[in-house]
């Protein structure tokens, strides 16, 4: 893995790539047509800082969709023919996402609309708690986008009597909604930085949509989740991050997992 501190100059692949930057600038300077896969875990626009202990973050955006959808349409140039982009969002802003990306993609290239349903956190008593997280999908060509659903790992079923013991054992392939839990405070996936996002989920998208030696870029890399995924499935990671901070974590992350 290289690490590289705002890049000025177009980036060769010609290693795994940890980089600290806007990536408003660095997408501009990575070779079109490139990636197997995209994972973009953006902000979410809580309206206040992320925190968990000394690692932080702002998240209040005047005008949300000016700053993610530029970036995201880079993405989609960045994706080769048979590229996947997902996008990992919440209740705020992922109906408003859902409408302009399919004016960038265009509506035939919406592929899934993902929900990843937890158990964990406050549970409010005038509202239903939310709990759960919606990633849109998308694909840059809808005749020609990769997906292997022999690499994707299987769930137990939830009535296993129903279908029989070879099929209980085997396990069924997951729908569109995915039951997993959140990266505890106390496990040892924990990294500290705020907004971590379970191992479990990111490599079920890298497995599905990226092929082996393929590269996959997240623009918002964060811990550094999507490079631990793509490294244990002997796929090529691309990860910026603007946060100095996030650098740090997901650095130090990589160099173990690795």
């Amino acid at each position: 893995m290289r690490l590289i501190h705002d890049p000025a100059e177009p980036l060769a692949l010609d290693d795994d790539l940890l980089i600290e930057g806007d990536n408003a600038r660095v997408l501009d300077l990575l070779p079109a047509g490139t990636f197997d896969m995209a994972y973009a875990d953006p902000p979410f626009n809580t309206g206040r800082h992320q925190r968990r202990g000394n690692h932080t973050y702002a998240d209040a955006f005047a005008d949300y969709e000016a700053f993610l959808l530029p970036r995201l349409a880079r993405v989609r140039e960045l994706l080769a023919g048979h590229g996947t982009l997902y996008v990992h969002l919440d209740w705020r802003e992922h109906h408003y996402v859902k409408v302009a990306l399919d004016e960038v993609f265009g509506r035939d290239c919406f592929l899934n609309e993902i929900v990843w349903a937890y158990d964990f956190g406050g549970r409010p008593k005038r509202r239903w708690p939310a709990k759960h997280d919606t990633i849109l999908v998308y694909v840059k060509d809808r005749a020609s986008y990769h997906f292997d659903d022999d690499e994707v790992d299987r769930e137990p079923y939830m009535a296993p009597g129903l279908v029989g013991p070879e099929k209980a054992a085997r396990g069924k392939r997951p729908s569109d909604t995915w039951w997993h839990t959140i990266v505890h405070t106390t496990g040892r996936e924990k990294t500290g930085y705020p907004t971590q996002k379970p191992l479990g989920i990111v490599r079920r998208m890298v497995a599905a949509s990226s092929r082996p030696a393929g590269w996959c870029l997240d623009p918002f890399a964060g811990s550094g989740t999507l490079g631990v995924a793509a490294a244990q499935l002997g796929r090529r990671y691309v990860l910026i991050d603007a946060n100095p901070e996030a650098i740090h974590v997901a650095a130090q992350r990589l160099g173990s997992a690795l």
